[in-house]
């Protein structure tokens, strides 16, 4: 090559709106960097600049083609597998450089989203890895606000995303301790709310009072997408340290009535808002019905992942309706520090013994948390799921979560929330109206 650069030097892109929602790039190779590209960005496309210097892959007009050529180009798709195959084995900030350099190519296509759309179908047609896809756009959301213009492309993708994984194409499996061993591992792995500590946690969680589920890609089908992990039991479930305990002894499933969904897991970052949670609570209580006819009632036994947070930031004179104490209630009017305060209480209490007013208070804060909503969705995360699927806020349990994560997040506190079939399209439209569904033990804490 005689040191000739294949691929001109990338000038630092000023930032204009795209079609499909963000940033795109719009300087051209020859343009000097714009005053207003952050250092970040300065930064990355020096080390995109010093690749190009070393490797002398093709220059922007050929990249160009991967938006812009038929599907049936050969030159662009064998340019595509040169791509994706260097991508896999790219790491961290070589990564980051194929992503900026795939947007500076893009830059003025209109409509941008639908040559976007052409771009990922190229690369998954070429590539044949429908794990890379996942993977660029687990990539491109850690990165969205670091390369400018990334957030559009980003956008193309998930679009296609959830396409490919349409409820419709996924694969209900039931997992057991007969299962292939590299599958449990990743079971341990990917487990996001109880982590599994030892393979004696893993067995006793599939054992025969308990159930485990995971969706799967046919494309993808040693990978689970999503798993819930179910207690079969004879009463509705209040303490998950108890529920997850290896040396609880086995329960006869025949004489269990309820179903209690203890963990939720997604394990694929780059599938985030691609929504097949509800379905997989569906399709589970169909198959625990068809297994366990005797089974009445489903619940969950669920986190409450944000309610610290949020009580920490509160004032006396916002919680002081929920204080069960008169004489706290007034002391609270004037404290802008006392969600802070009842954090740090309600932990204390949680780990040891509790007065019954410190309970009540805990409990009834929690409760109030649950009911907020941001526009038409509930705050908590977790709450915004099951009440999005038509459930109902049923029970709140004191110190049900004593791990440190639990006390942490939520001062102990777990909440239960109730399926039934039948109320569940009323309780979605009672959510959509502002008035989340709770049970009359909620409503009179």
């Amino acid at each position: 090559m005689n040191g000739t650069r294949l691929w001109p030097r990338v000038s630092a892109p000023a930032q204009d709106a795209q079609p499909g929602g963000g940033a795109v790039a719009t300087a051209s190779a020859a343009t000097p960097p714009a005053p207003e590209a952050s250092p970040r960005a300065a930064g990355l496309l020096e080390r995109l600049n010093r690749w190009l210097d070393r490797d002398h892959l093709p220059d922007p007009a050929a990249l160009r083609s991967l938006y812009e050529a038929t599907l049936t180009d050969s030159a662009a798709n064998r340019l595509a597998r040169q791509w994706a195959d260097r991508y896999l084995v790219a790491d961290a900030d070589e990564r980051r450089c194929l992503l900026a350099g795939l947007v500076h190519a893009g830059i003025g296509l209109e409509p941008y989203a639908d040559h976007g759309s052409r771009l990922f179908r190229r690369l998954y047609a070429e590539s044949d890895r429908l794990a890379l896809m996942v993977e660029l756009r687990a990539d491109m959301l850690r990165w969205r606000n670091q390369v400018a213009g990334l957030s559009a492309l980003e956008q193309a993708l998930a679009v296609l995303l959830s396409n490919w994984f349409d409820v419709g194409m996924l694969e209900l499996h039931h997992i057991n301790w007969d299962s292939p061993a590299s599958l449990l591992e990743k079971l341990i792995r990917y487990e996001a709310v109880h982590a599994i500590r030892s393979w004696d946690d893993m067995r006793r969680r599939v054992a025969a009072d308990r159930r485990c589920y995971a969706f799967f890609h046919p494309r993808m089908s040693d990978v689970p997408l999503i798993f819930v992990e179910v207690a079969i039991t004879e009463q509705m479930a209040g303490d998950v340290q108890a529920l997850i305990d290896p040396d609880r002894p086995l329960a006869d499933p025949g004489k269990a009535r309820w179903a209690i969904f203890y963990s939720i897991s997604n394990t694929q970052k780059g599938l985030r808002g691609i929504s097949f949670g509800n379905f997989l609570l569906k399709r589970v209580i169909e198959e625990l019905l068809s297994e366990l006819p005797k089974l009445k009632s489903f619940a969950t036994l669920s986190p409450i992942p944000g309610f610290a947070d949020w009580l920490g930031k509160r004032s006396g004179a916002e919680i002081q309706e929920c204080l069960a104490d008169k004489t706290e209630r007034q002391a609270a009017a004037q404290d802008p520090d006392a969600g802070a305060r009842w954090v740090e209480r309600l932990r204390a209490a949680a780990d040891g013994q509790a007065p019954e007013p410190v309970r009540r208070t805990g409990l009834r804060l929690a409760a109030h948390y649950l009911q907020q909503l941001r526009g038409a969705d509930p705050l908590d995360a977790v709450a915004r799921f099951h009440l999005g699927n038509g459930a109902r806020i049923e029970r709140l349990n004191w110190a049900a979560d004593r791990s440190a994560k639990g006390l942490e997040q939520s001062c102990g506190l777990m909440v239960n929330y109730l399926y039934e079939p039948d109320q569940l399209d009323e309780n979605r439209a009672r959510l959509a109206a502002g008035k989340p569904r709770v049970s009359r033990g909620v409503q009179w804490l």
